[in-house]
């Protein structure tokens, strides 16, 4: 999509903002911020991350990064068959219908194996990591670095927003800070390996670092706020 953003002349800025939020504004992690810490938390969460989104996009824009993409296309048909059907052609309601929930159920079971991965590494974390000052004292609110070391740790630990919100709940009860953990969500969602990997096919090297940085800032800055707002 990306891709096809640029080959549409579409801004260069706005092609970034979309980069940016896309992962870290993912239906599936607001939602389970709003169930898991409340709807207060997941708007201001929401508000940061599409703020900071659409200020970077901009810087990047700003900054002349748009010279550092590759000459990169895509090539596709005006229109699809989905299961047999040309999707040009008008449907009845039940079809519509019948074709929703199966595409809901389709997109339902792929994501079940990592959202249990998740809450089997939450329930470790629940049960065995220990509980108080040895938690605090390195990940809570008291200690400064604690929100960028959750920033790039997060990395490795992300395997889809499914696994990586029941780990941060689960850090949080035990001590860890509210902005640490959210920094930790940002970090993995907006510079998980794979994703960076197929960047690295579409951005020069000079891109990629600032897009990574942007992550970074996004991550931080956010994971601070919360901190001072809680």
């Amino acid at each position: 999509m990306t891709v096809g953003f640029l080959n549409a002349k579409v801004p260069f800025g706005s092609v970034m903002s979309f980069l940016i939020s896309s992962p870290l504004l993912n239906p599936i992690i607001v939602a389970m911020l709003a169930a898991t810490v409340g709807v207060q938390n997941a708007a201001i969460y929401f508000a940061f991350s599409f703020t900071l989104s659409v200020i970077f996009g901009y810087i990047l824009q700003k900054f002349g990064f748009a010279k550092h993409v590759k000459s990169v296309k895509v090539s596709g048909g005006a229109h699809s068959v989905n299961n047999g059907i040309d999707t040009r052609k008008a449907l009845s309601i039940s079809k519509k219908a019948k074709l929703s929930l199966k595409a809901g159920w389709d997109s339902l079971v792929p994501i079940l194996p990592y959202l249990f991965i998740g809450v089997t590494v939450g329930a470790a974390i629940y049960g065995y990591l220990p509980k108080g000052e040895t938690i605090a004292k390195y990940a809570g609110d008291g200690n400064f670095f604690a929100v960028p070391i959750a920033s790039v740790v997060g990395i490795p630990l992300y395997i889809r927003a499914e696994t990586a919100i029941p780990i941060a709940m689960s850090l949080i009860s035990k001590g860890v800070g509210m902005g640490t953990a959210i920094a930790l969500i940002i970090g993995g969602a907006g510079m998980a390996i794979p994703e960076m990997t197929m960047l690295a096919k579409i951005f020069k090297r000079k891109l990629l670092l600032s897009f990574i940085g942007v992550i970074f800032l996004v991550a931080v800055i956010t994971g601070y706020a919360f901190n001072i707002i809680m």
